[in-house]
């Protein structure tokens, strides 16, 4: 299993006051009986009562390193590899990928990088790290 995020404190209590349950610290992903993917978070809502709860899975990604464009490659090759894995193994979760909110402001609005969130169809949780709360859901 790999190390916490450095927000992956801030995005479960960003979460918490969003209105979500955490169900699991990673969500574990059982691929074969030796091999195993952790995403960072699941969390459930419960829509209405009369309702199935909305579920979703976070992977939780900080963006603190030299080369933004690197973890970027890295980040959205990890989040299709989990996609495909919570849709082959039968889990309702949506994925989201969580970043920064200064990570989004400086690099995520750049054309080139939204032409490929959309078209790698990833839904995005940017989060205020200072205040530890969801700032945006983007679909």
């Amino acid at each position: 299993m790999s190390a916490k995020d450095r927000f992956h404190d801030t995005v479960k209590i960003a979460l918490q006051k969003d209105g979500w349950l955490i169900t699991d610290d990673p969500l574990r992903i059982r691929i074969s009986s030796t091999t195993k993917l952790y995403i960072d978070l699941g969390a459930e809502k419960i829509i209405a009562a009369d309702r199935d709860g909305q579920k979703i899975a976070v992977e939780i990604k900080s963006f603190l390193a030299a080369s933004t464009m690197a973890e970027f490659h890295t980040a959205i090759g990890q989040y299709i590899n989990y996609r495909y894995a919570l849709v082959d193994f039968g889990y309702k979760h949506t994925l989201y990928l969580a970043i920064p909110l200064i990570t989004y402001n400086d690099f995520f609005t750049q054309p080139f990088v939204q032409s490929v969130i959309q078209r790698s169809q990833v839904n995005l949780l940017v989060y205020d790290d200072e205040k530890e709360e969801v700032v945006q859901w983007q679909s």
